[in-house]
C-alpha cells in the first residue's frame, strides 16, 4: 500500500495539515485572489479535496463544485463540513490517477501540495492528463506545490507544531539529487507515539511548467503566491497555472 492510501495517516494527522487556522485562511484567500476569481457559476473540480477547506467557500460564491478524493475518511470530513455550512457540493470517491470527466469542468484546482505523488514520474504527468481532458476548452488547470526553489531557503531542523492534546514533529529529507522528498511525521499524544512518512517529487517553475506544456496546456504561467505575484526570489509558493486550447 502507498502512503497516501492509508486512511489511518489522513485521519492522524489532518489536524496537523487541516487545522481550524488554514480553514480560515483558505475562506479570506478564495476571497481576495485574483487566481480564485472565477465567474459565477463556474463549474470548479477540486481535485484531492481533502476535509473541503476550498469546497465551501468556493460553492458559497456560487459556484457548482466538485470533490474528488481516495480517502473515506476525508471525504465524510468534507460531507460534514459541507452540510454544517449549508452549501450543496458533490462529492466523488476517486484515484486522480484514474478520474476523467471529459469537458466537465471550468477550473480544476489541485491544492495543499497534492500533486507528485506518484512513483512513477509518467504517472504524474498523467494526472495533468486527465485533468487537460476534464476541462472545456478555454478551461484552467491550477496547481499549488511546495516549489523546489521555495524549499531551499528554509528546508533545515525539524518542526514542531503543537495541537490542542498532542505535538506533530516534522524532518524534511531531499532525495535523488533535489527531485523527491521525503517528510517524517511523529505524532506524539500522551505515552504513545505514531510515525508516518511520505514522499513526492520535488519540482522547479521550469519543470512543473514543462510538464503543463507536455499535457498539453497552453499559456503557462508560474506565480509566486495566490495573489499573483510572480515566482522569483520572495515566492512563497509555486503555483502554476495552464489553459486548455479552445
Amino acid at each position: 500500500m502507498h502512503w497516501y492510501e492509508d486512511d489511518g495517516f489522513w485521519s492522524d494527522f489532518s489536524e496537523t495539515m487541516f487545522s481550524e487556522r488554514r480553514r480560515e485562511q483558505t475562506r479570506e484567500l478564495i476571497a481576495g485572489s485574483p487566481l480564485l476569481d472565477f465567474p459565477t457559476g463556474s463549474r470548479v473540480l477540486d481535485l484531492c479535496c481533502g476535509p473541503g477547506l476550498y469546497l465551501v467557500p468556493l460553492a458559497a460564491r456560487g459556484h457548482t463544485v466538485t470533490g474528488v478524493d481516495l480517502s473515506p475518511v476525508m471525504l465524510e470530513r468534507a460531507r460534514a463540513a459541507c452540510a454544517d455550512a449549508g452549501v450543496d457540493v458533490r462529492l466523488v470517491r476517486a484515484d486522480m490517477l484514474d478520474h476523467v470527466e471529459p469537458r466537465a469542468y471550468d477550473v480544476v484546482l489541485n491544492v495543499f501540495t497534492s500533486f507528485g505523488y506518484f512513483d512513477d514520474p509518467e504517472d504524474n504527468v498523467r494526472v495533468l492528463r486527465n485533468a487537460h481532458e476534464s476541462l472545456a476548452p478555454g478551461g484552467r488547470l491550477l496547481i499549488d506545490v511546495m516549489g523546489k526553489e521555495v524549499l531551499a531557503g528554509w528546508i533545515g531542523r525539524p518542526q514542531v507544531v503543537e495541537l490542542e492534546d498532542a505535538y506533530v514533529v516534522q524532518r524534511d529529507t531531499v532525495l535523488d539529487d533535489w527531485s523527491r522528498l521525503r517528510t517524517d511525521w511523529t505524532l506524539v499524544r500522551g505515552e504513545t507515539a505514531r510515525e508516518a512518512s511520505i514522499t513526492s517529487f520535488l519540482y522547479s517553475g521550469t519543470e512543473l511548467r514543462s510538464l503543463f506544456e507536455q499535457a498539453g496546456f497552453t499559456k503557462v504561467e508560474c506565480f509566486g503566491d495566490f495573489d499573483g505575484s510572480p515566482y522569483d526570489q520572495h515566492a512563497r509558493r509555486l503555483i502554476v497555472r495552464g489553459t486548455r486550447e479552445l
